[in-house]
């Protein structure tokens, strides 16, 4: 544990895995957790749309991208507000898109684009609003990851609708969003506590050596071994004969044996092998840790994984206060392109799109006029924060594709129509999973709070708003 009090994050030794009786999965104790799901109340509330999605995929964009330069182009602008990029036709007629994302724009018939999202806070605070659901900073923040935290999805999710199968509800992935050395928020479960944290994966999944362990047993250990270690840790737990701290632990010890079979079988393991992935299959996601994230991210779905938040990049990696039209060009914007269109494609192929929902934002977008003071110096080709509108593309899950939600003015600085705000996507994706929005959650002294105060985004399937 470090000393904001956020899960370190580590590779385990051989010696802890075959500690089976304490052992632990990326920060989640598997006996205890799997005696917390088995006595835990796992009654969902019945989504009001017509059935819940089987997983969401939250593709989070750290450093807000710039709205103009994405899903709400301004050709008819002056150059200072549209930029130097082109906008170009998508598959849906009168739907625009910036040139630097043709993919995607062959696919506006499957996407629903909302076009007035807002907040209030044009700052990096702001991280946590989109992957937590939630519009203001929580009493507590710190403005790095602590226990006074809003819960993520995933966490919220294992929180009041625990597997039954033992295993979490969610992965972030590929990195730790950090602010320097220290982990940022939005990503684990908060005040609710640290056995509801989702797997933290911090390794790229486009390196060589990628791999994640603790999920099996390494493979040069022996079954033989491992079997000598479980009878050994049994010996150890039944010298004290038939007491009754030996009778209570008999429940702790069927959860240990089922922990010990996960880890044993190597299930979980089995989604996190990439390298299983044909050349071509992962060429067409991009050879890079975007392309291959979500790559990721498909075979956790294939895995039954309920959440998956993948953070394209590291915490300010679409923060273009200096240069702003060079990195999307660039980098961002063809990364972001190929990675999102295959992972829809791939889900759509397989059948998977309309029971998987997947959302792509960031945290704000970027002001209308481009130049930006930063580093009491003034950058031409920047933009800054901006709250006040910005977009998100949301897809599979019963969306209805092919349609914008919402309007900005005429230099996409304000919401022209009604305004969504982070809370209201959040309503939307518990619904989507089956968790009500109004749902009662608490803090470690008792204090109840409200999990969600957003409403359904009911256009996106097709409703009135």
């Amino acid at each position: 544990m470090s000393q904001d009090g956020f899960p370190a994050q580590r590779r385990r030794t051989r010696r802890e895995v075959l500690q089976v009786g304490c052992s632990s999965l990326i920060g989640l104790g598997l006996p205890s957790l799997l005696a917390r799901q088995a006595s835990a109340d796992a009654t969902g509330v019945q989504s009001p749309l017509s059935r819940a999605v089987r997983s969401v995929v939250l593709v989070f964009l750290p450093g807000g991208p710039s709205h103009l330069d994405t899903f709400d182009p301004k050709p008819d602008a002056p150059v200072e507000i549209r930029g130097t990029f082109g906008a170009i036709a998508t598959s849906v007629p009168g739907v625009q898109f910036c040139e630097h994302l043709p993919l995607l724009a062959a696919r506006m018939h499957r996407l629903a684009i909302i076009r007035s999202m807002t907040h209030a806070l044009p700052h990096h605070d702001a991280v946590c609003f989109i992957p937590c659901g939630i519009d203001v900073v929580p009493i507590g923040f710190r403005g790095v990851a602590s226990r006074g935290d809003w819960p993520c999805y995933a966490a919220a999710l294992d929180h009041l609708r625990p597997r039954p199968d033992g295993r979490p509800a969610g992965v972030c992935l590929p990195l730790v969003l950090r602010n320097g050395p220290n982990a940022i928020s939005g990503t684990h479960a908060g005040f609710l506590g640290p056995k509801h944290d989702p797997i933290q994966v911090d390794h790229d999944p486009n390196a060589r050596d990628f791999r994640l362990d603790g999920l099996s047993l390494p493979s040069d250990v022996l079954h033989e071994r491992f079997d000598a270690r479980r009878s050994l840790l049994d010996l150890v737990e039944n010298r004290g004969g038939r007491d009754g701290a030996a009778r209570a632990n008999d429940e702790y010890r069927a959860y240990r044996e089922r922990a010990v079979d996960m880890l044993a079988s190597g299930e979980l393991a089995k989604a996190f092998a990439i390298d299983r992935e044909t050349d071509d299959v992962r060429a067409r996601y991009g050879r890079n840790i975007y392309g291959q994230s979500l790559l990721l991210a498909r075979r956790l779905v294939e895995s039954g994984m309920p959440v998956i938040q993948a953070n394209l990049g590291v915490a300010t990696e679409w923060d273009t206060h200096y240069d702003n039209a060079g990195p999307m060009k660039q980098r961002l914007l063809p990364r972001l392109d190929q990675s999102v269109s295959a992972l829809l494609d791939d889900l759509h192929e397989r059948g998977l799109l309309d029971a998987t929902m997947v959302v792509v934002a960031g945290e704000f977008g970027r002001t209308p006029k481009i130049g930006d003071f930063q580093d009491g110096k003034f950058w031409p080709d920047g933009r800054g924060h901006w709250s006040s509108c910005f977009s998100a593309l949301v897809a599979g899950g019963g969306v209805r594709g092919g349609q914008v939600i919402g309007a900005s003015d005429k230099i996409a600085a304000f919401p022209t129509s009604e305004a969504f705000h982070p809370s209201d996507l959040g309503a939307t994706i518990y619904t989507a999973l089956g968790v009500d929005p109004a749902a009662t959650i608490h803090d470690p002294v008792g204090r109840p709070y409200r999990l969600n105060e957003g409403a359904l985004i009911r256009p996106l399937f097709g409703g009135a708003a």
